[in-house]
């Protein structure tokens, strides 16, 4: 059965679509702010319809992208931030690597050995992600219980190691500044799945604007996101 293709039926064209979701995901825009700026060009689009594509076409982004992305190293840079869903605080666990690639992410309401674990697992199964040589950590007490677990069970190599020194995740530290001056616009989400869509997208420009697509210069993305998505 041939696959539909996600703009059919769109009143929009796909580069408009996906120029109005790429602005919104890359830069400190508000869905307000993104109706202006395409009335100006002459474009009228209500604030809740780019709501929907972003809700839309930001997972399918990632999905089409996702299998392009350059190989990272086996030097992992591992923590968490905060950020606000229903307008409570939970628990956004990132990683990059030694050269400030991002890994992957995961989003939780609890910060404890259960989602630690499930995180590392997620990010093992990446398929551009390289099994770790050392894990750079915080003082979080879950994480040698984790890695220990890992390591019996065989998910990690023997000669991997664990490293809780703090002035190390500095890179990551400066990393998590990109995700949240992204959600400070929109202060914040309605709930778990628009957050996680969102920042599937979040996460995907990031890496794009790092350049860790495969023959796409940094900051020359729009052109391979179409042909991608078609």
């Amino acid at each position: 059965m041939r696959e539909q293709h996600p703009f059919k039926w769109r009143r929009f064209q796909a580069d408009i679509i996906l120029l109005c979701v790429r602005w919104y995901l890359r830069y400190s825009l508000s869905y307000r702010d993104l109706e202006e700026i395409m009335l100006e060009r002459r474009l009228q689009v209500d604030h809740t319809t780019i709501y929907r594509w972003v809700q839309c076409y930001a997972p399918e982004l990632d999905r089409c992208c996702r299998p392009h992305l350059k190989l990272t190293t086996d030097s992992w840079r591992v923590d968490e931030t905060y950020i606000k869903v229903k307008k409570e605080w939970v628990y956004l666990y990132r990683a990059v690597d030694s050269g400030g690639k991002t890994l992957d992410f995961f989003l939780s309401s609890t910060r404890d050995a259960h989602t630690a674990k499930h995180f590392l697992l997620k990010t093992l199964a990446a398929s551009y992600t390289t099994e770790p040589r050392v894990i750079n950590v915080d003082k979080n007490a879950a994480y040698p219980k984790v890695f220990n677990e890992l390591k019996a069970e065989e998910l990690l190599p023997r000669s991997s190691q664990l490293r809780q020194v703090k002035y190390l995740n500095n890179l990551i530290e400066q990393d998590h500044r990109f995700i949240k001056r992204l959600t400070k616009p929109g202060m914040g989400f309605f709930s778990f799945e628009t957050a996680n869509r969102t920042l599937q997208g979040y996460e995907l420009m990031n890496m794009l604007r790092k350049g860790q697509m495969q023959g796409v210069r940094k900051g020359v993305v729009l052109q391979k996101i179409v042909s991608l998505s078609k």
